[in-house]
């Protein structure tokens, strides 16, 4: 008679199962929330749709409304939600505990940042596709050829991976609160004077030499650049760039789990 082993066999899971679940939750994490949702998908649908007037709101220089202001969207939901998004999540996160007993899981502590990382692309992807879908209806007309939408994914990767790094530092060394605070005023401003939605040249003179090195204005520029003559834009790469390694580094230093 043949006995079967039924002892209990503990274990953790194989990394790639844990990976999969720990995305598929902070995916939850990220849209669950109204406020979120409505900063990441709803507002850059509104500026969207409103950009085929907006001449008669702010001056965009040149050329279609609609085909100055598109790129800007895009750059603005990278923005939404790799920074504002992931800021404010992390940082309640941390304040209730959670970032603390997930660093006790089997998933190392790389796996949940790689888990996030990963539910941010995601959102990015269906923004992204979402509104390119809405501007073509309304218009659009982008530079032809693949090398635009191929140097759109370039660009938001290395605008994602600044962003995101700036969020986990705010969100790993201020507390909830003043991190919330923060992310949304930083969101503001750059909407508001980063050279997201209006292209750098329509600010003065004086204040495009800073503008220049943020990487909002990068990210805008690059994808309005880009879109309109069909180039690559290494200029902008290399600012993200920059961002990210110092705010990584930074990140690395002084993020703290609890």
């Amino acid at each position: 008679m043949t006995h079967l082993d039924l002892s209990p066999a503990p274990g953790a899971a194989p990394r790639a199962a844990m990976l999969r679940s720990q995305t598929a939750m902070e995916l939850k994490l990220l849209l669950r929330n109204g406020e979120q949702v409505l900063l990441t998908i709803v507002i850059p649908l509104i500026l969207l749709i409103a950009g085929t007037r907006s001449n008669r709101i702010v001056d965009l220089g040149s050329g279609r409304p609609i085909d100055i202001i598109t790129p800007g969207v895009l750059a603005l939901a990278v923005l939404s939600t790799s920074f504002t998004s992931l800021a404010i999540a992390t940082g309640f996160e941390r304040r209730y505990g959670v970032l603390k007993r997930l660093g006790a899981s089997p998933l190392p502590r790389s796996g949940l940042v790689i888990g996030k990382i990963a539910a941010v692309v995601l959102v990015e992807i269906a923004q992204l596709a979402l509104l390119s879908v809405v501007a073509l209806l309304l218009g659009w007309q982008p530079a032809s050829g693949l090398l635009p939408w191929l140097w759109l994914a370039l660009l938001a990767v290395f605008g994602t991976a600044a962003f995101g790094s700036l969020a986990l530092l705010i969100a790993g060394t201020l507390r909830a609160e003043a991190t919330l605070a923060l992310a949304n005023l930083v969101y503001v401003v750059l909407l508001v004077a980063g050279a997201l939605l209006v292209p750098l040249d329509r600010y003065p003179d004086a204040a495009q030499s800073l503008l220049r090195v943020l990487p909002s204005a990068a990210l805008g520029e690059g994808l309005r650049d880009t879109f309109a003559a069909g180039a690559p834009h290494w200029s902008a790469v290399a600012v993200l760039a920059g961002w990210t390694t110092v705010a990584g580094v930074l990140t690395a230093r002084s993020f703290t789990w609890e």
